[in-house]
């Protein structure tokens, strides 16, 4: 059965998308329960990282399900609706607190690739291949994807993924900035990083990912909060820890206050 299921161990929560029988077709329900999964895991302060992943080996995620798109993509709010909760699952992402990592192995379409690049930090598999297909299946393309597509990959390089709809593989997405590093076992080392990631202080990474997702805005930045995420960081149990493990010589146990 088709959902958005997760786990968490040692502070890292592992979000699975699941709808293999479809290589992880997002529904309008997935999309749904994504943004809800994601505010839970926002709410919980026993995560430090998420790192985001497809059922199996063979999808992160082949784009929306197209099978539901007679009854749940057309007509003005259907399309609406249905566009509203891609927006707010990819939002959710991109504006999660904490460090979220993509790892993709296999088929990453469409809205896995819009989910992609809502994460922080992604990485491939080998075997991984890349398209936007939206101008052959004649739908369009919201602001928010657009934009994130055109600010990850350029706007050369975005212009010609969309106005093509090309494959592009693993070692193509790379050179383009989709990936940042293409790995054998991508879902081992995406799961090595983040616990080397959970290890460091909470408020700083939240003060940092704070500050990044401000820069991505177009508004203008609240320094006051900014100001405040990392004076918290200074007044921080986790900062007199750092301090004393350093001088000692071992590894720091943050607390995250």
């Amino acid at each position: 059965m088709a959902g958005v299921t997760h786990t968490l161990e040692a502070h890292v929560a592992t979000v699975v998308l699941s709808n293999e029988a479809r290589m992880n077709a997002m529904t309008l329900a997935m999309w749904r329960q994504l943004a809800q999964t994601l505010a839970q895991l926002q709410a919980n302060p026993e995560v430090r990282v998420v790192v985001l992943r497809g059922e199996g080996e063979r999808a992160f995620v082949a784009g929306a399900d197209i099978s539901e798109f007679d009854t749940q993509r057309s007509g003005g709010d259907a399309v609406a609706a249905y566009d509203r909760a891609v927006d707010e699952a990819q939002t959710a992402l991109a504006q999660f607190p904490l460090p979220v990592i993509a790892a993709i192995s296999g088929i990453c379409y469409g809205g896995g690739l819009g989910l992609a690049l809502s994460c922080d930090l992604r990485y491939a598999s080998p075997s991984a291949g890349f398209r936007m297909p939206a101008a052959r299946l004649g739908l369009g393309y919201a602001y928010r994807s657009m934009k994130s597509l055109v600010a990850n990959l350029g706007g050369m390089a975005a212009a010609e993924a969309f106005f093509t709809a090309q494959v592009y593989n693993a070692s193509q997405a790379q050179q383009m900035g989709v990936v940042l590093s293409v790995t054998d076992d991508v879902f081992a080392h995406c799961q090595a990083l983040a616990l080397q990631i959970a290890e460091n202080a909470p408020l700083t990474l939240r003060a940092g990912k704070q500050t990044m997702i401000s820069l991505a805005q177009d508004e203008p930045p609240d320094l006051a909060a900014l100001d405040a995420a990392v004076n918290a960081c200074f007044t921080s149990e986790d900062y007199a820890e750092g301090r004393q493990a350093f001088a000692q010589k071992r590894t720091p146990r943050f607390q995250g206050r």
